[in-house]
């Protein structure tokens, strides 16, 4: 999408083109190089060159005094403005003297481009998965969002059938989002039945959830129906209009079934928007049972139905049509309870997963006894609620 591009009350900003950028000490050292880290240039910085003292340099330099070990991410948000990000440490080691300031960089009429990838469906009915692309060098608020959503990507491709269809999108945060919106915001409203966005699922040993506007949606019961499975419970937040792209999503004139299955949430990790936000901070093992929880999540989304029986009247009969075990074993009266939970709540207004959560009944057992049951002429689909 070009620079300059309307979308909604919001212009698609110029693009931002970094040749290179460095400080010379009065010693002549080479310092705050974005060719060692990206981080130490100010994101979005406009061009400067010039010769500069020790207190002059000091009013365009950025640090974390309470981590002085750590490059701050800092971005200039709309407003041209040069500088650089430095650890407290060697900030506090810069000589008096004078420093000669090198920032080649360009803002021009460029594009803001948006990754799309559609894994099409046999039924009707959308799943988005959204993720970020622009903190550089940002490992868990960064990298490991994209890399969750292409895994899992990858697995959902290797289904053998998909009932529904799986939108993923690549975009940077918030512009991104609503650049996009502009271009799908419509067909989402009509067929998204849940979406997530992922982000700050490579580091901590349990889930944050956080629920979208409307809390109660599809994508809500689903997220939590596997993350109260697993064996550390999930903390579990109300929408709130701040944090990530959710927000745009649910935006009051969108209101999208989106929330966030998150690990550490952004903000809440001491290392967040810091160069110690790293390779090192990553957990392969986060990283692949967030892809794992993800893909539990949309596996629910894509066997949840709702039904309508086709015999109300009293419960019909199972044994003449085979679904009654005529020997009374432990999985025998497991599939029966499943039938009978199926066939009570074919009533158009209760989904599979809502069934799940009454009985204590895996939902995979209900899909499969539903299935029982529409192969009998018991029961048919409605679209109700999924």
């Amino acid at each position: 999408m070009a620079s300059a591009t309307k979308v909604f009350d919001w212009t698609v900003p110029p693009e931002w083109v970094v040749r290179e950028a460095y400080v010379l000490t009065p010693t002549g050292e080479r310092i705050l190089d974005v060719s060692e880290n990206n981080l130490h240039l100010l994101n979005y910085s406009a061009p400067f060159r010039g010769t500069l003292t020790r207190a002059q340099l000091d009013a365009h330099l950025y640090s974390l005094p309470e981590q002085p070990q750590a490059i701050p991410y800092v971005t200039s948000y709309y407003e041209p403005r040069w500088g650089f990000c430095i650890s407290q440490h060697q900030r506090n080691e810069l000589p008096e003297g004078d420093y000669e300031v090198v920032i080649d960089t360009e803002h021009i009429q460029g594009s803001l481009s948006i990754g799309e990838a559609v894994l099409p469906g046999e039924g009707e009915g959308e799943v988005l998965i959204s993720t970020y692309t622009c903190h550089p060098s940002l490992a868990n608020n960064e990298l490991s969002g994209p890399l969750v959503a292409a895994f899992l990507h990858r697995r959902l491709s290797r289904w053998s059938s998909r009932r529904l269809t799986y939108r993923f999108v690549f975009a940077p945060e918030t512009i991104g989002a609503i650049a996009y919106l502009s271009l799908r915001g419509e067909r989402l409203r009509e067929s998204l039945l849940a979406g997530y966005v992922v982000t700050c699922v490579g580091v901590g040993d349990r889930f944050t959830f956080k629920r979208s506007r409307r809390g109660d949606t599809l994508a809500d019961r689903a997220a939590l129906y596997v993350l109260n499975q697993l064996p550390e419970q999930p903390e579990v937040l109300n929408f709130f209009p701040s944090g990530s792209d959710e927000r745009q999503y649910c935006s009051p004139g969108f209101n999208l079934p989106v929330a966030s299955v998150m690990r550490s949430m952004y903000g809440s990790y001491p290392e967040y928007h810091t160069s110690l936000d790293n390779r090192e901070l990553l957990s392969i093992h986060a990283l692949r049972e967030s892809i794992d929880v993800y893909e539990r999540i949309l596996r629910v989304l894509d066997a949840n139905r709702c039904y309508i029986s086709r015999m109300p009247m009293c419960e019909p009969q199972l044994g003449t049509r085979g679904l009654y075990g005529t020997l009374g074993t432990r999985e025998s009266t497991r599939f029966t309870d499943a039938l009978l939970w199926v066939l009570n709540y074919a009533d158009g207004e209760h989904d599979l997963l809502e069934v799940a959560d009454m009985s204590g009944i895996a939902l995979q057992e209900l899909a499969h006894a539903a299935t029982a049951c529409c192969e009998a002429q018991l029961i048919r689909e409605s679209r109700a609620r999924t």
